[in-house]
């Protein structure tokens, strides 16, 4: 009687090869490494959508800091240019709330910050626009140049403490 090696068995009867081995796998690495892009990639995205939110959330802060400046500035009196400039501190007004809910929603570690930024921006532009908006308008170019900035220690203080818990989050 002859003995049969493995070898010499009919195909399919024999035992796990390096090549099937290698055919399972290569596809189960491919599909590995395309999750693992697609996971980071999402990340990415996920954090450059996060950094612009918090870019426009200061934007707008920045926008309402600078309203004395726009009152202050503004051509002679109107009606039509004082509704102009209310409505765009309304405005301005209603995307800090709305940037405030997101934050609360969103990235609950920046929004007590963010809060304390809004609050004390308010506290100091809407001090100066109360006083911008009792000042005459301007008739000459040379006027435009105000010569002193408006103060805004505290809230230069509170942007720089919001901005580093918003580098902190993401």
């Amino acid at each position: 009687m002859d003995v049969i090696t493995t070898a010499q068995a009919a195909p399919g009867a024999a035992g796990w090869t390096w090549a099937q081995t290698t055919a399972l796998i290569v596809p189960c690495i491919a599909l590995f490494g395309a999750f693992a892009s697609y996971a980071l990639n999402q990340r990415a995205a996920r954090r450059e959508r996060r950094a612009k939110t918090f870019a426009e959330a200061l934007t707008a802060v920045e926008e309402y800091l600078e309203m004395p400046y726009r009152i202050r500035r503004r051509p002679a009196s109107s009606a039509e240019v004082r509704q102009q400039l209310t409505d765009e501190v309304s405005g301005l007004l209603a995307r800090m709330a709305f940037h405030q809910a997101w934050l609360q929603i969103e990235a609950s570690s920046v929004a007590g910050p963010y809060a304390t930024l809004v609050s004390t921006a308010r506290a100091e532009a809407g001090a100066q626009m109360s006083l911008a908006w009792q000042q005459p308008t301007f008739t000459t170019d040379d006027a435009m140049n105000l010569g002193a900035a408006y103060p805004r220690d505290r809230s230069t203080a509170a942007r720089a403490a919001c901005i580093e818990a918003m580098r902190s989050h993401l």
